[in-house]
């Protein structure tokens, strides 16, 4: 028991007795021996002691808890502060059903494409053989379309959606970005380009994923649904679709590894990872640096608004 609880618990329990004792006081000397009644004061001490106790140290836990909870509640209200809401909620979970389809599509479909290398071996065998590879594999196909149908209606029907969905159209003020950049590189300017909602790095991102989702979805369901394609359709397509099935995966797999991971979390100034993802946040000083545009336009909607 804490020293500061100390005087509290006995005086509680001292008033506490006085209250007993008084009562027994009042009591037939007949009805209650001096001995019982000694007893009884020692009992109801100890019953107090004990009660008083755990009923301290319960009120402690509840304080260090509230104490816990009311410094989580300040850090994240200090964090919301120096923080700016990029992506919404929506906007997460896609990404989420996104990068986790991608994962099990690679995963389970590198090692048919490389059957002889000992990672695909070992991978084949971590998941149980052909049978089980199968299964996954569709799996995360299935989940990549939901994406695909979330992410379409997403656009059409929420204004965040088809706003974003028009800053990420390609503008000639893109190319301006990439020649910029290049100079920034090569030391041939101090500045870098100024940025707006998306990037040229992110709108790669994003048609690369577009165009490479309609290739891979397409064979895929040419593959998946052999027999009905093989009914209407000439084999070559079949075997167009299994090639570019195979080929836009190894060049989707490669591009997520050595671009967009590197850009988003390898970088220097992100390692050892963001956690955009799952939040949607970035720090005002990141926004800043990376989306100067958006954030001076965030700032003056604010003041507008306070006006």
């Amino acid at each position: 028991m804490p020293d500061r609880y100390k005087d509290a618990r006995e005086k509680f329990i001292e008033e506490l007795e006085k209250d007993v004792i008084e009562s027994l006081n009042i009591r037939d000397d007949k009805e209650l021996s001096t001995r019982a009644k000694q007893l009884l004061r020692d009992e109801t001490a100890r019953d107090l002691s004990f009660f008083v106790d755990s009923r301290l140290k319960r009120v402690v836990r509840l304080l260090k808890r509230q104490q816990r909870i009311k410094s989580k509640l300040e850090k994240k209200e200090k964090w919301e502060k120096n923080t700016v809401q990029r992506f919404n909620i929506y906007f997460r979970i896609q990404h989420i059903m996104l990068f986790t389809s991608v994962v099990l599509l690679i995963i389970t479909g590198l090692p048919l494409k490389f059957p002889g290398a000992t990672a695909s071996r070992i991978l084949m065998s971590i998941m149980g053989g052909i049978t089980t590879q199968g299964i996954i594999h569709r799996a995360g196909a299935l989940l990549l379309i939901g994406f695909y149908v979330f992410h379409t209606l997403y656009t059409i029907f929420n204004k965040e959606g088809r706003r974003d969905f028009m800053l990420l159209l390609p503008r000639p003020r893109d190319f301006k970005d990439v020649f910029q950049m290049i100079k920034y590189f090569f030391g041939l300017s101090k500045e870098k380009p100024r940025f707006d909602r998306f990037s040229y790095i992110e709108k790669f991102d994003y048609w690369a994923v577009y165009w490479g989702g309609i290739v891979m979805v397409g064979s895929g369901l040419i593959m998946w649904l052999h027999n009905l394609t093989l009914r209407y359709l000439p084999k070559y397509v079949y075997d167009i679709a299994r090639e570019a099935h195979s080929d836009e995966a190894l060049l989707a797999t490669l591009t997520i590894v050595i671009w967009h991971f590197y850009n988003v979390h390898f970088n220097p100034s992100r390692f050892p990872g963001s956690l955009i993802w799952w939040h949607g946040r970035l720090t005002k000083q990141e926004m800043i640096e990376e989306h100067p545009l958006e954030y001076e336009r965030i700032i003056k909607d604010k003041q507008d608004s306070n006006d």
